[in-house]
């Protein structure tokens, strides 16, 4: 178990310090793609992508405190393999996104399989030490998921959709994962992160038809994860 949660904690630490000593990165490059698209519309409003250094901070402190009060703590470590699997794959993703879309987008993939096990698993204890912060990371990585899928198909011009075509379809995408994940595991971080993308979806897009779309599924989310919340809470 102390094996595990120190791995956590390096990783951690890595995946933080990634964008501040590797290669800075501000999205895919339109150059990278068969199709150009200069202002993809299933890209969140620039502001949004600030929620990473909570992440990074609060992942952080959630696995130094997990290996300083919580290593031997079996529903902890229960979180902690996914975890590494997810940490491990993202210290190098800014690298490869540089590179390749295309992996990075498997990669990315990879990474919120990791969180969403290691969500599910999360104690009903230590809730703002361990499932706030991993539901924070899993909810950013669902919408940054989808919206990785999105910007591959229309980058590639794959059929049926244009770009705006396929803005809905991933932002769907992204949407029943959502669903799927608070209906197994309340957690109100989770909600918020992913509406926290949709929203910056809908200030990109403005009041347009996608635009709309986003911000009626940040609030069925966030209802959704109140919903649920209240649920679990409930006697």
């Amino acid at each position: 178990m102390t094996v595990r949660a120190v791995l956590v904690l390096v990783l951690a630490v890595a995946f933080a310090l990634a964008p501040v000593l590797g290669p800075s990165f501000a999205g895919y490059d339109p150059a990278q793609f068969p199709v150009r698209i200069e202002e993809p519309p299933v890209q969140p409003a620039g502001y949004a992508f600030a929620i990473w250094g909570v992440i990074y901070l609060w992942l952080v402190v959630s696995a130094a405190f997990g290996l300083w009060r919580r290593r031997d703590d079996a529903g902890w470590d229960a979180t902690r393999l996914p975890l590494i699997v997810s940490l491990g794959v993202g210290v190098p993703w800014l690298a490869v996104a540089l590179a390749s879309p295309l992996w990075a987008t498997a990669m990315i993939w990879t990474m919120l399989v990791g969180a969403l096990v290691a969500l599910i698993r999360t104690p009903s204890r230590d809730l703002w030490l361990l499932r706030a912060p991993v539901g924070l990371y899993a909810g950013w990585l669902t919408a940054a998921s989808a919206v990785s899928l999105g910007l591959l198909a229309a980058g590639w011009g794959l059929p049926p959709f244009g770009p705006v075509g396929w803005a809905f379809a991933a932002l769907a995408v992204g949407i029943v994962v959502a669903a799927a994940m608070l209906l197994r595991r309340p957690s109100l971080l989770y909600g918020v992160a992913v509406a926290w993308a949709l929203v910056a979806v809908t200030v990109r897009n403005g009041l347009s038809p996608l635009g709309l779309f986003a911000l009626v599924a940040a609030l069925a989310v966030l209802g959704l994860a109140l919903a649920r919340l209240r649920r679990e809470r409930a006697p």
